[in-house]
């Protein structure tokens, strides 16, 4: 087995904010691994880091063989990056938006020419190729901007939330242009917040989302109180209405949370029964990002479409 990336224990934080909590990747080279997860989950950051545009913490991690932190120079020779955001200027054309992108790759003059008038001719750009790409469309911004990072012919390629933001018809018409890329060898990491779109394009998946700590008080009295004491130390804290007297806070670096967790509500006079930190299951991602648990779990685990199986990490 060949790996194309690899990483292990990556840590990032922004202070008290961390956005990294030690996650381990690995992609078989000539593959697609789906990195699925909410807002604010490290997807982004994650991506930053193996293309070499952040540096960890913590961790490790190698692209192409390459170590990201002591060989990035290398690292950026075998990689194409997409980001949320077309990359691309506003005030050139699409023909001239990728010749500038193939002379940055040190293109000469007539081979960046060259190259921008294959890309332009595989992403069904030409009929629009001069036009100043103010006049695109959405969907046509998001190709040209894929054309750009494919202009070096990357072994491997970074694709971070390539459809955010598009219409079904554009973002079906993207998939189609990935798979493309996918059925040549490239190798692919996509993050994304669609499921679907994992399923469609990914051999595996990788969950990121944060630990949850399981608060459950003495008195249901105190719940609601509980739960607007503890907000500060993660997002979005819920009653559970399954289980009685409990409050749920997803959290990143859990286990320095529930020691503060403890103080502030001793502080505040409020008895807990029992608390505990637990990872995230796929379930637990699935009603994060459509707002609804799964009808069967078996719809979830099971592979789909032929592809090998899934797997969840924090």
């Amino acid at each position: 087995m060949t790996l194309a990336i690899k990483a292990s224990g990556l840590a990032k934080a922004y202070g008290d904010v961390i956005a990294l909590n030690g996650i381990d990747i690995e992609v078989e080279q000539g593959t697609v691994l789906g990195l699925l997860g909410p807002n604010g989950s490290g997807k982004t950051t994650t991506v930053r880091i193996l293309a070499t545009l952040l540096q960890a913490d913590s961790g490790s991690a190698s692209v192409g063989g390459f170590d990201v932190a002591t060989q990035p120079d290398e690292v950026r020779s075998v990689i194409g990056l997409t980001g949320q955001y077309a990359a691309v200027d506003e005030y050139l054309t699409g023909r001239e938006n990728l010749e500038l992108f193939g002379r940055l790759f040190h293109l000469s003059k007539f081979d960046a020419a060259k190259r921008a008038t294959e890309l332009l001719d595989r992403f069904d750009l030409s009929d629009a190729a001069d036009r100043g790409i103010k006049g695109y469309s959405g969907g046509m911004r998001r190709r040209l901007d894929l054309a750009a990072s494919l202009i070096g012919r990357p072994n491997v390629l970074f694709l971070d939330e390539p459809t955010t933001g598009l219409d079904p018809r554009s973002r079906q018409g993207m998939w189609a242009v990935i798979e493309d890329l996918i059925s040549e060898g490239t190798t692919v990491l996509l993050t994304t917040q669609y499921l679907e779109e994992a399923d469609q394009l990914a051999n595996r998946i990788v969950v990121l989302d944060h630990d949850r700590i399981e608060i459950v008080c003495e008195s249901a009295q105190d719940v609601a109180r509980a739960a607007s004491l503890i907000q500060e130390f993660g997002s979005a804290p819920a009653t559970s209405e399954e289980v009685v007297k409990t409050v749920l806070l997803p959290v990143a670096g859990g286990s320095t949370a529930i020691v503060n967790i403890v103080r502030k509500l001793d502080e505040n006079k409020i008895a807990i029964a029992d608390i505990a930190l637990r990872r995230p299951t796929l379930d637990d991602v699935f009603l994060s990002l459509t707002g609804h648990a799964t009808e069967a779990d078996e719809a979830i685990s099971a592979p789909a479409k032929g592809r090998r199986g899934r797997k969840a990490r924090s």
